[in-house]
C-alpha cells in the first residue's frame, strides 16, 4: 500500500482493461496530433533546436505515466516554461550554442530536483506563497510577451527579447526589412489557425461530417496549417526567397544526455529552477484538480510533485528541457476520453514515431507558422478582464495583479514574479496586523451575540465583549492591546471585558505576552478579563503557559454562559425580550439597547 502511494501506476494498473486501452489509445492519437507542431513551436520559443521540444515530449510523459496522479493531465512543453526557460537560459549563454543547450538541461534537472525533494517531504503548501492574483496576472503578462515576440517571426523581421520594451525596440528598428514572403505565410497560418479553433468543426458538420469526428479534425488544425506550408515552400521555393524556415530535424529517438553540476552554473540557475517549479507545479495541479472535479476523481498535490519532479529529470536526461501539464492539451486529452495516465505514456509512444519518421519533413516547415502556432496557443492565457474583477472585489489583490503584470511586461518574468509575491505577502501583513475585531451584544430573543455597530442588540453597561476576527500573532499583537485599551478609556463604568475568539485559531508567543499583559493592566483599572468560545487547539497551547492561572476573569464555554454569568439579568431580559407577554418594551425594562438599521454580515 505504501509502495501504491509513490507508484500510482500500481493502483490504477490493476484494473487495466481493454476498454481503457482503447480510450486512452484514442486521447493518445489525437493528443499526439495536437502535440507535434505545438513541441517544435515551444522548443523555438525556448531558444532550442525543434528537436528538444521533441524530446521533451517522450521520456518525460512516460515517467508521468508512472508517478503521476492525474489521469488526464498531459505532460509536455508548455508555453510559459518556455519562455521562463529562454529567459533564464539566455542570461548564460548564447541561444543555439552547446552552452545554452547545456544550460537548459541543467535547468530542466534543478527544477526535477526541487519538485521530487517538495513532494517526497510533502511541502506542496509552499506553493500557497504564490496567490491566484499574482498568477493570474503573471500568465496573462507572459501570454502578452509571448504573442509580442513571436510576431517577428510572423513578418520576417529581426529583433526579439525578454520585455516589452526590449521587443518594442526590435520592431522599430526593423520595421523596415518585413519579408513579404514570410508575412503572407505568416498571417495567413494565423487567420487559418484563429479560424479552425471555432469555425472549422461547424464547417465539417454542416457537409455531413459527425460532429466527433469533426472535432477531432479541427483540433488538427496545426498539423494542417504545418502541411500546406511545407508544401507551399517545396512548390514555390520559398526557401531561396527569403522565407526563413526550420531546417534539418535531426531523425531519431532521444539521444542520451547528461545536464552539468558546474557550480557556477547551478547557483545562476537556482532562483529560475525554483521559479519554473512553482509555476509549473501551481499551473499543473490547478488544471488537474479541475479535470479530475468533473470525474469525481481526486489528485494527491504532493504525488503530482513527485510525478512532475520525475518527468523534469527524465528530460534532463533524454535532450529536453523543463516540462509541466499545459491546460489545452489536457482538456483535450480528457475531452477525448482519456481514463488513465498511461494515455500520456502513448502519446509518447507517437512523438516517438513522429520523431523517428516524420522529422526529415520538417526542413521545409517556415518559422513563420510556428510563431503563428504559438500565438494562438496563448491567447488565451491572457485574460485582462481579471484586473477589473479583482478592482471590483479587493483593492489589495489589483494591486498585486496590476504589479505583477506591469513588472513582467517591463522588467522580465522574474522581477514581476517576485515584485507580486512581496506584495502579496506585505498587503496580508497589513490587512491582518489590524485585524478585524467587533463589540457585541445579545441579539434580542436568542442567545446569539452580533456587532453592535450592524445589528439590534442589547448589552449591559458594565460589561464589554469584544469579538476578535484573526488569529493573534506577532504582527497584530499590539492592535489588539490598544483596542481594548480605547474600550477601556471610552467606558468608565467597566467591569468586565470579555475576549470573545471562535475565529482565533493560533495565539502566538508575542501574542501571549500581549494577553498576559494586558491582564495586568486591565487588573490595575479594576477590571476582570475574560475569555469565551476559545478554541480545543488553542486551549491546549494555554494550558502549557501561566496566563490561565494568571487570568483574572474565566474562560466560558459559549458567549451566552460569559453574558449570563457576569450580567445574569441582563442576559436573561434579552432572551425574553422579543416575547411581549414577558417584556412589552425593552427599554422600559432597563435594557441598554443598540439599535442600528440590521443589515448582512455579523
Amino acid at each position: 500500500m505504501k509502495l501504491a502511494r509513490y507508484l500510482p501506476i500500481l493502483d490504477w494498473g490493476r484494473s487495466y482493461d481493454a476498454r481503457a486501452f482503447s480510450n486512452d489509445a484514442l486521447a493518445a492519437l489525437i493528443v499526439t496530433i495536437m502535440l507535434i507542431p505545438q513541441s517544435l513551436a515551444y522548443a523555438m520559443l525556448a531558444g532550442l533546436p525543434p528537436q528538444a521540444g521533441l524530446y521533451a515530449s517522450i521520456a518525460p510523459l512516460v515517467l508521468y505515466a508512472v508517478f503521476g496522479t492525474s489521469r488526464a493531465l498531459a505532460v509536455g512543453p508548455v508555453a510559459v516554461v518556455s519562455l521562463l526557460t529562454a529567459a533564464s537560459v539566455g542570461r548564460i549563454a548564447e541561444a543555439g550554442s552547446l552552452d545554452y543547450v547545456t544550460a537548459a538541461l541543467t535547468l530542466a534537472f534543478l527544477s526535477g530536483v526541487m519538485l521530487l525533494t517538495l513532494g517526497l517531504f510533502r511541502l506542496g503548501f509552499l506553493a500557497n506563497f504564490l496567490s491566484h492574483p499574482v498568477i493570474s496576472g503573471f500568465i496573462t503578462a507572459t501570454g502578452l510577451l509571448i504573442a509580442a515576440g513571436q510576431v517577428r517571426h510572423v513578418i520576417g523581421i529581426e529583433g526579439g527579447g525578454h520585455t516589452l520594451i526590449e521587443i518594442g525596440r526590435g520592431f522599430v528598428e526593423n520595421a523596415g526589412n518585413v519579408e513579404p514572403y514570410t508575412l503572407v505565410i505568416g498571417v495567413s497560418a494565423l487567420g487559418f489557425l484563429f479560424w479552425s479553433r471555432k469555425g472549422l468543426a461547424p464547417l465539417l458538420r454542416a457537409v455531413g461530417m459527425k460532429p466527433g469526428v469533426a472535432a477531432m479534425v479541427s483540433r488538427a488544425g496545426p498539423i494542417l496549417a504545418v502541411a500546406v506550408s511545407i508544401v507551399a515552400v517545396e512548390v514555390f521555393n520559398l526557401g531561396a526567397l527569403g522565407v526563413a524556415l526550420v531546417g534539418e530535424v535531426p531523425a531519431g529517438l532521444p539521444p542520451f544526455t547528461v545536464p552539468s553540476l558546474n557550480g557556477e552554473l547551478v547557483g545562476a540557475l537556482l532562483s529560475s529552477a525554483a521559479l519554473i517549479s512553482i509555476i509549473g507545479f501551481v499551473e499543473s495541479v490547478s488544471v488537474a484538480q479541475t479535470l479530475a472535479a468533473k470525474k469525481r476523481q481526486r489528485i494527491d498535490p504532493d504525488q503530482e510533485l513527485v510525478g512532475l519532479g520525475a518527468a523534469n529529470i527524465a528530460a534532463a536526461f533524454s535532450g529536453g528541457y523543463p516540462v509541466t501539464g499545459g491546460f489545452a492539451r489536457s482538456v483535450v486529452n480528457f475531452d477525448a476520453g482519456a481514463q488513465t495516465p498511461a494515455a500520456g505514456a502513448f502519446t509518447a509512444v507517437g512523438i516517438a514515431i513522429a520523431a523517428l519518421v516524420f522529422t526529415p519533413l520538417l526542413a521545409s516547415l517556415p518559422n513563420a507558422v510556428l510563431a503563428a502556432t504559438i500565438i494562438v496557443a496563448v491567447v488565451s492565457l491572457i485574460d485582462l478582464g481579471a484586473l477589473r474583477r479583482a478592482y471590483a472585489y479587493s483593492l489589495g489583490d489589483f494591486a498585486a495583479m496590476s504589479a505583477t503584470i506591469a513588472l513582467t511586461l517591463l522588467l522580465g518574468v522574474e522581477a514581476g514574479v517576485a515584485a507580486g509575491v512581496l506584495i502579496s505577502l506585505g498587503l496580508f501583513l497589513y490587512r491582518t496586523s489590524k485585524p478585524h475585531s467587533a463589540l457585541v451584544g445579545q441579539v434580542p430573543g436568542t442567545q446569539h451575540f452580533r456587532n453592535v455597530d450592524r445589528h439590534d442588540v442589547i448589552t449591559a453597561p458594565d460589561v464589554a465583549t469584544l469579538r476578535v476576527d484573526e488569529s493573534l500573532y506577532f504582527a497584530n499583537a499590539r492592535y489588539l492591546e490598544d483596542r481594548v485599551l480605547a474600550i477601556l478609556a471610552a467606558q468608565p463604568g467597566l467591569r468586565h471585558l470579555i475576549l470573545m475568539c471562535p475565529a482565533v485559531n493560533e495565539i502566538d508567543f508575542s501574542a501571549l505576552e500581549s494577553l498576559e499583559s494586558l491582564n495586568r493592566r486591565l487588573k490595575d483599572g479594576g477590571v476582570t478579563l475574560h475569555l469565551s468560545e476559545v478554541k480545543g487547539p488553542v486551549m491546549d497551547r494555554l494550558k502549557r503557559s501561566h496566563f490561565l492561572d494568571d487570568l483574572t476573569g474565566e474562560v466560558f464555554l459559549s458567549q451566552y454562559d460569559a453574558f449570563r454569568a457576569l450580567a445574569p439579568e441582563t442576559a436573561q431580559r434579552a432572551l425574553d425580550a422579543r416575547r411581549p407577554d414577558i417584556c412589552p418594551n425593552a427599554e422600559s425594562a432597563g435594557l441598554d439597547r443598540h439599535q442600528t438599521t440590521p443589515g448582512p454580515g455579523a
